[in-house]
């Protein structure tokens, strides 16, 4: 792939300019860059979904390139049967590659036939890319193909990637992801595109040698442009000197001018500590949770947390991780059993409702003035700006903000007042690389406790951990140690994927009585699946009617409407994101009664 001058931008506004880059035979490339920087739209035009504003993108003749697609389309009646699609020309009956690659992405034995548009929106998303795994192309283009997986099929990815025989193009912000799989970095950096060989560390490590010698020859050229400057002033007058001072003037004039790097917005805080003066903070005992009667979420749990205490919650999706955030939070009441909080305890919790309920209408200063009403304003003025939103970026309403700028919100909420616990809900999942730095380097620097629900092993591996919480299905346990003494001495215990257990019986009945399984299984799961579809889909149209009405907001704010249309867009996009957490909540009862029933025939 030869890609020569590509230029692209939006308003007038550059996102990258005159990028020329190859991707040579076997390269495996990681490409990195901050929210907003380029990367969805360069990958974009490498697919031809886009044309740039300038210069071209050539590939090789028959070279073939695989892209991991968002929009679901499946045509065959069984997920095998999806999958066996994209097998290569001639390569038709070898189920057995396309089955590998589904087991390592997380679907189990018993799940090959059933019809795919049963599946949860992140499981279908999970087909798709298997069905580019499975078509071997030329080159892979995957923008954050690890979204919707869990730690395993994470690490199983991994390896999959370490042994790819041909090219790809990757974005992820996970960094340690990143690292393990690509021979060569890519970045986008001030509207340029960047490439070096290595990891992100020799990436970024070249961006900083290459910004201190711009700085130091920007210095070195005003210096110069100083000193003559300084002798036409004090000798141009002179006759004796005249001729002198024209030679420097002209020299004067041939100094290049090398403009100043503009400082770049960086995520830099710490957490607000509060005193604790006990050891015990908070203390969990024998809780229940359920979302059915049916179906238990958390059973018999119990958790004492302690001062400055690090515990990670780790487990597949679907297995209470949030649930259990939620109750010591007091964000949710568990059924049985029950949380004692420590006087002079202060939580501060970053929970993925917590994001929801940010209010539309207030402006990012509002939300986070909310947090502490005792605050001035010099001191939320400074909150929102360690949060990188200086000047009259405070003054935004949260309605027309991205994903990773509320998560920033969120945290300068927390920030706004002292606290002593962190109960931390998968908090780096909207940030960029640089950002989930400077989260980590907070969480590191913090005194206080720490409980987190995440899959990064980044952080996992970073925080020195004391206990970690691993949710199974309808149960919990807690392993003492950090997060490598877990992989090393426990380890996942989850059945590997695809493994069946043999049986002495004969082949004819054991598929028979595979078969009889599979439908009865399919007719317990039937009803279900369908109320998960309908759900999905009118969330997915809420949340699509609510992204419209955020950009309609954006342009009447930016055109001065009257107050009252943007308050009563405002009122509707509140009711709309309340129609779509209520949603969320029966789906996902809807998700743990189907685990249910799935675990009954395995």
């Amino acid at each position: 792939m030869q890609v020569d001058s590509l230029s692209m931008g939006y308003h007038g506004l550059p996102l990258f300019e005159e990028a020329t880059f190859s991707i040579q035979e076997g390269e495996r490339c990681a490409l990195v860059g901050r929210n907003g920087s380029g990367k969805t739209t360069l990958f974009r035009i490498l697919t031809g979904e886009e044309r740039p504003d300038e210069g071209s993108v050539v590939l090789r003749k028959n070279y073939k390139l695989g892209i991991l697609k968002q929009h679901i389309k499946f045509t065959e009646s069984t997920i095998l049967e999806e999958a066996a699609l994209a097998l290569p020309v001639g390569d038709e009956d070898a189920l057995h590659k396309a089955e590998k690659i589904l087991f390592g992405l997380g679907f189990k034995d018993e799940q090959m036939y059933l019809d795919p548009q049963q599946l949860s929106g992140g499981f279908q998303l999970r087909l798709n890319l298997a069905k580019v795994l499975i078509a071997e192309p030329d080159c892979l283009l995957l923008d954050e193909p690890t979204n919707y997986l869990d730690i395993i099929s994470i690490a199983w990815f991994t390896r999959f990637l370490q042994q790819w025989k041909g090219e790809f193009v990757l974005i992820s912000h996970d960094r340690e992801f990143l690292d393990s799989v690509a021979t060569h970095t890519m970045g986008i950096h001030r509207q340029r595109v960047r490439k070096v060989k290595g990891g992100t560390v020799e990436f970024y490590d070249k961006i900083l040698q290459e910004e201190e010698i711009h700085a130091r020859t920007a210095e070195n050229l005003d210096k110069k442009r100083a000193h003559l400057q300084s002798f036409i002033d004090r000798f141009g007058a002179k006759a004796s000197k005249a001729t002198q001072a024209q030679s420097k003037a002209k020299a004067l004039q041939r100094i290049p001018t090398l403009e100043k790097l503009k400082d770049l917005y960086q995520l830099d805080f710490h957490f607000n500590e509060a005193f604790f003066p006990g050891k015990k903070m908070l203390s969990a005992e024998n809780l229940y949770f359920s979302y059915t009667p049916e179906v238990k979420i958390v059973e018999n749990f119990s958790l004492d947390i302690e001062k400055d205490e690090h515990i990670a919650i780790i487990g597949k999706n679907g297995r209470g991780k949030s649930t259990i955030l939620r109750i010591l939070a007091g964000d949710l009441s568990p059924l049985g059993g029950s949380v004692k909080r420590w006087e002079n305890l202060s939580i501060g919790y970053f929970g993925q409702t917590n994001i929801q309920r940010l209010h539309p209408q207030n402006t990012i200063e509002e939300e986070i003035w909310g947090a502490n009403p005792k605050l001035n304003r010099t001191e939320v003025k400074r909150l929102c700006g360690l949060m990188m939103f200086s000047g009259d970026q405070a003054e935004k309403r949260t309605a027309v903000l991205s994903g990773g700028e509320k998560s920033r919100v969120l945290l300068g909420k927390i920030l706004a007042s002292p606290c002593n616990l962190l109960l931390l809900d998968e908090p780096t999942h909207h940030l960029d690389m640089e950002s989930i730095e400077a989260l980590i380097d907070a969480l590191e620097e913090f005194q206080g406790s720490v409980v987190m629900v995440t899959h990064s092993e980044l952080i996992l591996k970073r925080l020195q951990l004391d206990r970690i919480v691993i949710c199974h299905e309808g149960r919990q346990e807690t392993f003492l140690g950090d997060y490598e003494t877990f992989l090393e001495k426990h380890g996942w215990d989850e059945p590997a994927y695809g493994k069946t257990k043999k049986k002495n019986v004969d082949q004819r009945d054991s598929k028979q009585q595979r078969a009889e399984m599979i439908n009865e299984r399919s007719k317990a799961l039937k009803p279900i699946d369908q109320e998960i579809a309908k759900l999905e889909k009118l969330i997915a149209t809420l949340e699509a009617e609510q992204e419209a009405d955020h950009v309609k907001l954006l342009n009447f704010s930016g055109k001065g409407e009257k107050g009252s249309i943007i308050q009563e867009m405002s009122k509707a996009s509140s009711q709309r994101t309340a129609k779509i957490q209520g949603h969320t909540i029966t789906w996902e009862a809807l998700m743990a009664e189907r685990a249910k029933v799935e675990a009954k025939f395995s």
